[in-house]
């Protein structure tokens, strides 16, 4: 039997040689090679924690389990000895937005 020819549709080779040179670029950036990439950081607003969950009416351990925070780091952005940062003040930012949605999410609604 005879199998059906492998040929590549150059559209094809094209995507990947893209693809290719995209993933070599963000290896070489991410070892802090110069590279030529370009990187988007979106800035997400400072959320009061504490006024979030007064807002929702939760205590501070009921809001670290219902969104999957330590209640250390609840009670450490409340008392202002850290601030949220990278995911966690994302996703604080979404909770803020539509708590709802982030409780369908994560199954706790």
């Amino acid at each position: 039997m005879k199998q059906a020819s492998q040929r590549k549709r150059p559209e094809d080779t094209a995507f990947g040689d893209k693809l290719l040179r995209s993933a070599q670029q963000a290896r070489d950036w991410a070892q802090d090679k110069p590279a030529r990439v370009r990187v988007t950081y979106v800035r997400a607003p400072q959320i009061d924690v504490q006024k979030l969950r007064a807002r929702m009416r939760l205590s501070q351990t009921q809001f670290a389990a219902r969104f999957g925070f330590s209640l250390d780091s609840i009670q450490n952005w409340e008392q202002g000895h850290r601030q949220p940062e990278g995911p966690a003040r994302t996703l604080l930012v979404v909770i803020a937005k539509n708590p709802k949605a982030v409780e369908k999410a994560l199954g706790s609604a």
